[in-house]
């Protein structure tokens, strides 16, 4: 994105800088013998040039901006070429004017009153320069900061939905192989199951772009994947969840949160019905918190990384916290912290 001249900036310092050499200006020809009316229009003359100056500094650059970048050596060096004579000129054509208040005989031939102009011109152009400068120098940083600011987001967003997109094709390889294997057993429960599965899927698509979801849709979300689960395991998966209406629907998470957490104590656990894997959600605090017990495979199962450290990678992407995760000797726990709002991060 190109930088623009902050152009109300520039001519609030003008007006402001003109305003203060006018105040002390005035200040300093009052203790003098000069008559009021003279002191007044002195004045309003010194005032004059330097607004004169420091809107033929605004103008410059407005002109040199619309080829050069406000960056650019090209850019500021123009800008200094430029700026010192026409700041001399202009206190030159107000030369005449200063004569006629003055008390003294005055001559547009008279040097030292020439040299005198020409300093002027110099001083009041460096000193509206610098402060030009200044406001130039904050808006780059702000520039700077901004763009900062959106790479630093665009990565993020890029590494979320990388992260997210782990997701899908690991879940749609699992759920086609237990569809084929239902409808060599019970076409009517592979129908079930393909409902639960577009509902998941469909839902999948239409918050894919999404950072966070609504307490309430993702427990939706974990519905439609749970009843799909216990079509395949049966009484062998028992889930509770216990959360009330006022949580589900004034807290978010980031999408896609609760899935991976039971896929993962699914994918880790032996269950049977006799011995059926516990899944409990509830609300602690600030927390939610998704416990289950622990009947380790004997087998370790190989990990592709798109369960419990792909969850905690987004969540401290998109939240800045950590997720909470303790094993106990039986019993396996973690821990999210509730986001109050749709827009939160760090």
């Amino acid at each position: 994105m190109q930088e623009k001249l902050p152009l109300k900036r520039l001519v609030r310092l003008t007006w402001l800088q003109t305003i203060i050499i006018g105040f002390i200006f005035y200040l300093v020809a009052s203790n003098t013998d000069r008559p009021l009316q003279h002191i007044i229009a002195f004045t309003l003359l010194t005032m004059s040039g330097v607004l004169l100056v420091g809107y033929s500094d605004i103008s410059l650059m407005i002109v040199l901006a619309k080829k050069n970048s406000i960056r650019s050596k090209k850019f500021s060096l123009s800008r200094s070429l430029l700026s010192y004579p026409i700041s001399v000129l202009i206190y030159l054509l107000l030369r005449p004017a200063f004569g006629f208040f003055q008390d003294k005989q005055w001559s547009f031939w008279d040097f030292g009153s020439f040299l005198a102009f020409v300093g002027s011109g110099i001083v009041i152009n460096t000193l509206i320069t610098l402060l030009h400068n200044s406001v130039l120098l904050y808006e780059h940083k702000m520039h700077s900061e901004l763009e900062l600011s959106r790479l630093k987001t665009a990565h993020t967003e890029a590494m979320n939905l990388a992260l997210k997109q782990q997701i899908h094709p690991h879940f749609l390889f699992n759920a086609l192989n237990t569809l084929k294997a239902l409808y060599h057993k019970d076409t009517q429960i592979a129908d079930e199951y393909i409902v639960h599965m577009a509902n998941f899927l469909r839902a999948s698509i239409y918050h894919h772009s999404d950072h966070v979801s609504r307490l309430k849709e993702e427990v939706s979300l974990l519905l439609d994947y749970l009843e799909m689960q216990r079509i395949r395991f049966g009484a062998a998966l028992d889930c509770t969840i216990d959360l009330p209406a006022e949580i589900l629907e004034g807290y978010f998470l980031p999408s896609f949160s609760l899935q991976p957490l039971l896929e993962n104590a699914i994918k880790h656990n032996n269950f049977t019905i006799e011995a059926p894997l516990q899944v409990v959600i509830n609300q602690s605090g600030g927390w939610l918190v998704i416990s289950n017990n622990i009947q380790k495979k004997n087998i370790k199962v190989a990990s592709a990384n798109y369960g419990l450290a792909n969850l905690a990678e987004r969540y401290k992407l998109w939240s800045g916290d950590e997720i909470i995760i303790v094993e106990k000797e039986n019993t396996f726990t973690v821990s999210i912290k509730l986001l109050a709002h749709e827009y939160r991060n760090h």
